[in-house]
């Protein structure tokens, strides 16, 4: 069985489609230690899922939770990972990677660069990040289960965002999601 870990409806059709595959059960709520116990999943994965999941937790299945993560790492690990690429000028694109103790930090499994055009706006570049991600996901489906993808480490410093970050750049939102990445561009 597979646990998938998300609070978000972006990730209904990548659901429906492992589901045509595998036994799958959605998660909303934080994921304890006895529910990792109890159900015994062969993997996890985590895609848009608020919630940090602790380093006890990763010790009961070791490399076994996955994350999709709509950022090209290590650049916007954490928060509003699509907005930060464009204030701050940093490379687009989708990372599928293990989850370890710090936050978007673990080794990459897979990784694309997504071309962003100026012209887009935050709330289409948005659905085009994660219609990336649910392609390489399936994609590489039976290579993730099985275990067949190398990890690779990380490389450069990136950078991290949280939550509370983005009032400091809320005033560049002139359209909320609807503003044109071109109005973003460097801000920072």
């Amino acid at each position: 069985m597979i646990l998938f870990l998300t609070n978000n409806d972006i990730t209904k059709p990548l659901i429906k489609w492992l589901k045509s595959k595998e036994k799958v059960l959605v998660i909303t709520k934080k994921i304890t230690k006895n529910d990792i116990k109890k159900l015994k999943p062969e993997l996890i994965i985590s895609y848009n899922y608020k919630y940090i999941i602790s380093k006890d937790l990763l010790q009961l299945l070791p490399n076994k939770f996955i994350n999709l993560h709509i950022s090209y790492l290590p650049y916007n690990r954490g928060a509003h990972p699509n907005i930060w690429s464009h204030i701050e000028n940093t490379l687009s694109g989708v990372t599928i990677h293990l989850i370890d103790h710090g936050i978007d930090t673990g080794d990459i499994l897979l990784q694309r660069r997504v071309v962003i055009s100026d012209d887009e706006t935050l709330n289409s570049s948005y659905k085009k990040l994660h219609f990336h991600i649910q392609m390489l996901f399936k994609k590489n489906w039976f290579k993730i289960k099985r275990g067949k993808i190398k990890p690779r480490k990380q490389r450069g410093k990136g950078t991290i965002h949280y939550k509370k970050d983005l009032k400091k750049v809320e005033h560049l939102l002139t359209e909320g999601f609807y503003t044109k990445i071109y109005k973003l561009k460097g801000k920072l």
